[in-house]
């Protein structure tokens, strides 16, 4: 383990979070112009037998994968064998059906598609097959016009830029992660894990009270997709009749596919072998802060690129969650969802509390990764106080 003595506030926030009973296991790391100035970790990567965390156990860290999926397609767009302006039908066809001819690329890495619930439940023997799952999504009609709004699409996201990346590459976002991200950058970091890296991956362990969630950012708490935020309506009020209700869009958006059809959940090796590129990164706390180093130091977009795609296209209210989102093409921005002490970063949570973040005027990327979920549906502080505690750092 190691931490540069001008950092020492996060290896104190990170030891009062194991202090206070609040970890099992976690990890963390930072760099700043482009070093490594923290690596810590501790605690148990499984609960059962005691298996302690070690410098590489890698976490599953959910909704942290839809910032790396955006980033493989903008490679694409790169190149220019995408254009993120033009109709999804453009690359996929058959998803003009349901009325989505003019749905766009950037309506899908916005959030603003429309299509944030897959209609029918899919079923396990499908959860490895992600054509298969897109091809429902192709046949829909959306929820909303697509650009007039925009509402999380917790799964639906992955599965969408999944089927334009196999489209025009016939490849799966996993497979270019692996060789032209993870692998050449050597990076810890998995979107569909391998047989011997499920072997020593991190044990989640489900929130005492759990949230009926499968891929959530780490803030906020769901809505409805016909109650916007806003109106002085008692918001609190209307999240928890989300919860409680099993046809609400919050439950029926977040749990479909639904991974506790499986036993273990997320721990099912089927889960962290799909490489849904929504919720399907495995990764340890270098491995993910490492890809925000390559983003902030041109190693994996252009400058131009990352800066365009980090320029704020959908702002406010969420027609899925209650709360103010803001989103880049496909990275989180800040707001209440996404609550950093810089203006200037960007990332993405994941639900339980895993975090991935890069800030290009400070050079800074960080990484968490921790087994204990978050109890509540509003998530919890722990990777905040870090990412605080690297900033009073500077």
């Amino acid at each position: 383990m190691y931490c540069d003595p001008r950092f020492s506030r996060v290896r104190e926030a990170f030891e009062r979070n194991f202090a206070e009973g609040e970890e099992l296991g976690a990890a963390v790391a930072v760099y700043q112009d482009g070093e490594l100035v923290v690596d810590l970790w501790d605690g148990v990567a499984d609960r059962h037998t005691g298996r302690p965390w070690e410098a590489d156990t890698p976490a599953f860290a959910y909704s942290c994968t839809k910032a790396v999926a955006a980033t493989v397609l903008l490679r694409l767009a790169e190149r220019g064998l995408v254009d993120v302006a033009a109709p999804v039908a453009d690359v996929w066809p058959e998803f003009t059906a349901g009325g989505k001819q003019r749905v766009t690329v950037e309506h899908v890495l916005t959030h603003s598609c429309g299509l944030p619930v897959i209609e029918t439940p899919v079923p396990v023997t499908e959860f490895e097959d992600q054509p298969a799952i897109a091809a429902r999504l192709a046949g829909q009609t959306p929820l909303w016009e697509p650009g007039t709004a925009h509402g999380y699409h917790a799964l639906t996201y992955g599965f969408l830029v999944g089927e334009v990346v196999r489209r025009v590459t016939g490849k799966s976002v996993g497979e270019l992660v692996a060789a032209e991200i993870a692998g050449p950058l050597g990076l810890d970091l998995w979107v569909g894990a391998p047989d011997d890296v499920i072997a020593r991956a991190a044990r989640l362990k489900a929130p005492s009270r759990p949230a009926p969630q499968n891929a959530a950012p780490e803030t906020p708490a769901p809505g409805n997709a016909d109650s916007p935020a806003g109106g002085g309506r008692d918001l609190l009020a209307e999240m928890s009749r989300a919860v409680l209700d099993p046809g609400s869009l919050m439950n029926r958006a977040l749990g479909n596919p639904a991974i506790r059809l499986l036993e273990g959940g997320a721990n099912n090796p089927v889960i962290l072998r799909a490489g849904w590129p929504a919720a399907g990164v495995v990764t340890t706390a270098k491995g993910l802060a490492g890809f925000y180093r390559a983003l902030v130091g041109g190693d994996v977009l252009a400058s131009a690129t990352l800066q365009d795609a980090l320029r704020p296209r959908v702002s406010g209210p969420d027609r899925v969650l209650f709360m103010d989102t803001t989103f880049g093409l496909g990275y989180m921005r800040p707001s209440f969802t996404f609550p950093m002490p810089s203006k200037t970063a960007f990332g993405h949570s994941g639900m339980g509390g895993s975090l991935g973040m890069g800030d290009p005027d400070r050079r800074l990327a960080f990484g968490y990764v921790m087994n204990r979920m978050a109890d509540s549906l509003t998530g919890n502080l722990r990777g905040l106080r870090l990412v605080e505690a690297v900033h009073r750092s500077l």
